[in-house]
């Protein structure tokens, strides 16, 4: 399937969705960006819904789309990114980038494979400390709604070659100084799933890959658990942190230079066909994406 990933429809998305997107500050904007999200995984063929939560007094929505023959109560992996920006900045790696490959991802899966069990999310104020995404993995919970896995997609667009790279204290030992590569980052019980995806991942050309496997949820490294993965964690959900490492790596991060001129197009495109990969060798090999 990696074939029909479009780096030209990536490009188109990231252009629709570069701007502001801030519930308080450019909340037109962010609507615009959802309103772009919902279009888009309809015009795909995917069933929309939004899912209704409120914040501070204010009621706002994560867009959930998945295939029409999947059921609500069906077992299913989800694939994550976030809309909202913090202010000030046109969020282009951060989190234009994981949108884009969250949405080329569902017109090329659904397209193969349009009964496939997985659901397609893009959650809202992820930026004011995971608000959306906890609202949801607490509804499926209390629904006991099985997930395969989550896969949060979380700023995967930039790459440098200056030796930019940083770590949390005690891990740049293991790991290379350039940033080139997108990490993969699990909890104890999400071994399976990741080296499901590390292995889809790596079967790109050009696509370097690193992984870490986190004790205590993370906890131990605060930075591991600074996107939409980490309430699914909490929920006891497997699930994986997908990223370019974002300020441990991006000069750029909640900057206003957060911009598409900046981000690697090539290295994007790898990236969803990674997701995209990964999705169909568990396919191909006949379970129900269950990573066991």
């Amino acid at each position: 399937m990696i074939a029909h990933v479009s780096r030209e429809r990536l490009l188109a998305d990231l252009r629709a969705l570069e701007g502001e997107r801030h519930p308080s500050l450019s909340p037109d904007r962010l609507a615009e960006a959802q309103a772009y999200v919902q279009e888009h995984l309809l015009a795909a063929g995917l069933a929309v819904h939004l899912h209704e939560f409120s914040y501070m007094g204010t009621t706002f929505v994560n867009v959930i789309a998945r295939a029409p023959s999947v059921r609500d109560d069906q077992p299913r992996l989800l694939i994550g990114a976030h809309l909202d920006t913090v202010p000030g900045t046109p969020g282009a790696d951060d989190n234009a980038s994981g949108l884009v490959v969250l949405l080329e991802a569902a017109r090329v899966l659904t397209a193969q494979a349009p009964s496939i069990p997985v659901e397609f999310v893009a959650f809202n104020l992820e930026e004011l400390g995971m608000i959306g995404s906890a609202q949801y993995a607490a509804h499926l919970k209390r629904r006991g709604v099985e997930l395969s896995g989550m896969l949060s997609l979380e700023s995967v667009g930039f790459t440098e070659a200056r030796g930019l790279q940083r770590y949390p204290p005690l891990l740049s030992r293991f790991y290379p100084s350039v940033g080139n590569f997108i990490g993969l980052a699990a909890n104890r019980r999400s071994k399976p799933l990741l080296d499901a995806l590390a292995r889809a991942m790596r079967a790109i050309p050009g696509l370097p890959v690193e992984t870490i496997l986190l004790p205590a949820n993370g906890w131990l490294i605060p930075e591991s658990r600074l996107s939409d993965h980490a309430p699914f964690w909490d929920a006891g959900y497997p699930a994986l942190l997908v990223t370019d490492t974002a300020f441990l790596r991006n000069p750029h991060y909640h900057q206003p230079t957060d911009t598409l001129d900046t981000l690697d197009l090539a290295f994007l495109e790898r990236v969803c066909q990674g997701v995209v990969n990964f999705v169909a060798e568990q396919r191909s090999g006949g379970l129900p994406l269950g990573f066991g």
